[in-house]
């Protein structure tokens, strides 16, 4: 690479722009760093990051940078064995971008981060063995998380969970056979989603709900013997729910 510095560049470095800077004149001239669009010496992450999506190789260098946003952009490009040490950062924003890229084997270390974006990039991403570990955390987005992800065969450990969205996710993943065992949730948001999903036995009994909206979602798995004292139910929806399935039964089986 030449070191030979152009007019334009060397006014550059008379403004003060790269001065001191050790990557001048070589990446100036080598048209990778631009002050004001690529630039590492800069205070801004989109010229921080360019500079460093340009040149991987120099990313470990910052590592270890007093500034965080140089650090966690940092912790992007470099190789993911140099950035272990990084789990204990003391910025959540460079923790963050570690739980994105550590192989998941290295991530059990990070189950307690008091960040809840690092515990959420976490369980996002722990080997379905570990996310029992993550059961009891005390945000409930990290435990709907766990939801969406735990084997159907643990499903039933977070049925008694606090949080309504947390019984949500349990109710739109729990075999259908094991519906029953939500059957009087408290929430009529978390019973609709059971009675969309029921089988007939089950889609009868939540016929009888006080939400009407749970009984109307109940209405297409339900039985059809059951369905005609839905005709005379105080709500319209259920009324005309019922007639519509009774008559789509009539036609097929005229």
């Amino acid at each position: 690479m030449t070191s030979e510095v152009t007019a334009a560049q060397a006014g550059i470095g008379r403004l003060g722009l790269c001065s001191g800077c050790a990557y001048f004149p070589d990446f100036l001239n080598g048209l990778r760093c631009h002050p004001g669009d690529a630039c590492i010496r800069a205070h801004s992450g989109r010229q921080i990051d360019r500079f460093l999506r340009q040149n991987r190789e120099e990313a470990a260098k910052y590592l270890d940078d007093i500034f965080w946003e140089r650090r966690a952009i940092a912790a992007r490009y470099a190789a993911v064995d140099e950035i272990f040490r990084l789990k204990s950062d003391p910025d959540e924003v460079v923790r963050r971008v570690v739980a994105s890229r550590l192989p998941v084997e290295q991530l059990e270390g990070m189950l307690k981060d008091p960040d809840r974006e690092v515990r959420l990039s976490v369980a996002a991403r722990l080997p379905e063995a570990l996310l029992g570990r993550l059961i009891s955390d005390p945000d409930y987005l990290i435990r709907a998380t766990v939801a969406r992800r735990l084997p159907h065969s643990q499903l039933t450990k977070l049925i008694k969970d606090p949080e309504r969205e947390v019984r949500k996710v349990l109710a739109s993943r729990l075999p259908s056979f094991a519906l029953h065992l939500m059957l009087a949730d408290p929430e009529p948001e978390v019973r609709a989603i059971v009675a969309e999903r029921a089988l007939p036995e089950l889609a009868a009994r939540l016929l009888n709900d006080d939400e009407w909206w749970v009984r109307l979602a109940a209405i297409a798995n339900a039985p059809l013997e059951c369905l005609a004292p839905l005709l005379e139910d105080p709500e319209t929806e259920i009324r005309e729910a019922a007639k519509a399935r009774l008559a789509e039964a009539s036609n097929e089986n005229p």
